[in-house]
């Protein structure tokens, strides 16, 4: 069960199975797929002379080229597929589509191709991106595509259809007919499941697999259920560069950065391919063993270049060739020690810039540690700082009000207040009212505090109490201990109950589904999934492997966030939701609380201007989007 292989046999298929010289048309979709899994180069030493958009018109036309086809069967590449093939510019075609096809795709399809030019129509089931070996995505754009209907029990029907069709593209790719498990609180998860078990019994032929192999669990999340992970800031590469910078599609931006040179203003990061072994073996690396790292790795290019004794001695035709055989890969070396010297230089300044070591501490006391009193005086203090970055202080606020807000002597609405005496924006101050409203305590399913009894604040005490690597590393996902739970066979049935393609004669799960220890597990979290998750199943397979076992887990989410997307994710879908959204919970504060911080103003609640202006605020936020897109 691994993704980079899977993906690999279908990519494979797509470029061997036609021999001679060809286009390859994709659309914005595939793009994303392909470029996951391998490189421009080594799809042109396939014999591929063209790669262009199945959309632009303005080819040339080369009669005598046949073309391999892969896109989504969505209606606008089929509406672009029919044009094609009304109007064709190659001698043959080969479709390959990500997923299954209607009966009236193929219709239309057959109708459109009056020439006769289609040679192959096949379906590949590459529908999701492959970001690493047990980590996967669904290219969803929080603020382009909406996850959620008019409440948040609901989903966008466009949204609930492509994540259906996705996950069962990917359970045929691994080949696994899966028992589901699903979050009971989250009427999402419940209609996911649903539907997957409606896909898989409509398509029983394709998951007809004939395997030995245990069956595995496909366990749906909801990302409301553990609200913190995507708050807080972050202290590995991999993470760190999504978090402040932004990784998407395994490239980084940094075109909007200062005193950066052309060939780095965009950068691949990517743990699908072999060409970046720095990479592969530091995505994981806290950011003070990174600076040691990236000093070795200079160290040892300079010791390179400097005994490379073809790059000193060119005196012979012998010699001139040593050196050509060698130039390519010192020219790449030298080029991944520029990039990664480059990414943790701009990493070390936005650290500084954002106080991110004086916030990230009061991040993981928040997340791990409960101690009312302290907390409350660090938070006056950080919201209080000018040196303390706009977005850090409503992260922390949001973080206070999940920890506190079952505790009677909160002072959230106070810490509103002062956000707003601060001159924050009322929409972005009262994305704390929305995550209660959205994550809060009586939204959770589990007991993500570890405070809802005295066994549970004893455990939570002494974690604390334990040996952390660094005051930066204390918190530990929620999904750890759930996957625990399940690879035990201890997750409870009315927490995650299941639902899976019984046979006909056997419509319910018997007792034996909740007590079953799985080998093979694939998460799914509704809504995205964080860096931060990834690293913990990563080291937990790394880990299983050591010890001889055979289990092995995969992560998906519809996108993988950082805090700043999460929040504007929510912030979009609050302006979906009925007025009351913006309103503070019940607790929220008292009087003796209120004083403690001062006078300060409290948040004068209009939802029909707070929307409008979140909805300004996420419209720029799409556009710069856009600004960024890299093909």
């Amino acid at each position: 069960m691994k993704l980079i292989e899977a993906s690999h046999n279908y990519l494979d298929k797509l470029l061997n199975d036609v021999i001679g010289i060809k286009s390859l048309l994709l659309d914005s979709t595939t793009i994303s797929y392909i470029s996951s899994i391998t490189s421009q180069t080594n799809i042109l030493n396939k014999e591929i002379y063209l790669i262009d958009k199945i959309g632009n018109r303005n080819r040339q036309r080369i009669s005598h080229l046949k073309c391999i086809v892969f896109v989504t069967p969505t209606a606008q590449s089929i509406d672009n597929l029919c044009l094609e093939l009304s109007n064709p510019l190659y001698s043959q075609y080969y479709l390959y589509f990500s997923n299954t096809l209607t009966k009236y795709q193929i219709e239309i399809l057959a109708s459109s191709d009056t020439y006769s030019v289609v040679k192959e129509c096949q379906e590949l089931f590459l529908d999701y991106l492959t970001l690493s070996d047990c980590l996967f995505s669904l290219n969803f754009i929080p603020t382009k595509h909406n996850l959620y209907s008019t409440n948040p029990d609901a989903w966008n029907h466009h949204s609930l259809n492509s994540t259906t069709n996705s996950l069962t593209a990917l359970l045929l790719s691994l080949k696994r007919k899966p028992i589901i498990r699903y979050q009971s609180s989250s009427n999402l998860c419940k209609s996911l499941a649903d539907s997957i078990t409606h896909n898989i019994n409509t398509e029983s032929q394709l998951f007809n697999f004939r395997s030995s192999q245990s069956t595995p669990t496909l366990l749906l999340c909801d990302r409301t259920n553990d609200p913190v992970t995507p708050l807080l800031s972050q202290w590995t590469y991999q993470a760190m560069v999504h978090d402040l910078i932004g990784l998407e599609n395994d490239k980084v931006d940094l075109r909007a950065f200062d005193n950066i040179s052309p060939s780095q203003k965009q950068l691949l990061l990517s743990l699908t391919s072999d060409n970046d072994s720095f990479y592969t073996r530091n995505a994981f690396a806290n950011f003070g063993d990174l600076g040691a790292n990236v000093k070795q790795y200079v160290s040892d290019y300079q010791a390179k270049i400097g005994g490379n004794d073809s790059v000193k001695n060119i005196e012979t035709i012998s010699d001139m060739k040593k050196f050509v055989e060698s130039y390519p890969e010192m020219k790449k070396l030298g080029n991944n020690v520029s990039k990664h010297v480059t990414l943790i230089g701009e990493l070390s300044k936005l650290v500084d810039d954002k106080k991110l070591l004086q916030v990230s501490e009061l991040e993981q006391s928040l997340a791990s540690n409960e101690s009312h009193s302290s907390d409350l005086r660090a938070i006056k203090e950080m919201i209080d700082s000018p040196d303390i970055p706009q977005e850090s202080k409503v992260r922390l606020s949001i973080l206070y009000a999940l920890r506190y807000q079952k505790m009677p002597s909160n002072a959230i609405q106070a810490v509103v207040s002062q956000l707003l005496q601060q001159g924050i924006p009322q929409h972005r101050v009262a994305l704390v009212y929305v995550m209660l409203n959205l994550a809060g305590a009586d939204k959770r399913q589990d007991d993500l505090f570890m405070n809802d009894n005295f066994f549970s604040r004893g455990r939570s005490a002494l974690k604390g109490l334990q040996g952390v690597e660094n005051v930066y590393t204390q918190h530990t996902p929620h999904l750890s201990q759930t996957v625990d739970l399940l690879m035990k066979g201890r997750l409870k049935e009315s927490s995650y109950p299941a639902m899976a393609p019984f046979s006909p004669t056997q419509q319910q799960p018997d007792a034996s589904v909740y007590t079953y220890k799985p080998q093979e597990v694939i998460v799914f979290i509704v809504g995205g999934t964080t860096y931060e998750e990834a690293r913990s199943v990563t080291l937990l397979n790394e880990q299983m492997a050591k010890e001889g076992s055979a289990s092995r887990v995969i992560l998906g989410g519809n996108t993988v966030l950082n805090s700043r997307q999460f929040l504007d994710m929510m912030a979009d879908a609050a302006t979906h939701f009925a007025p009351t959204v913006y309103k503070a919970p019940t607790n929220t504060g008292n009087a003796q609380n209120q004083q403690l911080l001062g006078n300060v103003p409290d948040l004068d609640i209009d939802p029909e201007r707070l929307a409008s202006a979140a909805k300004s605020w996420i419209q720029r936020v799409r556009d710069d989007i856009e600004d960024r897109i890299m093909i």
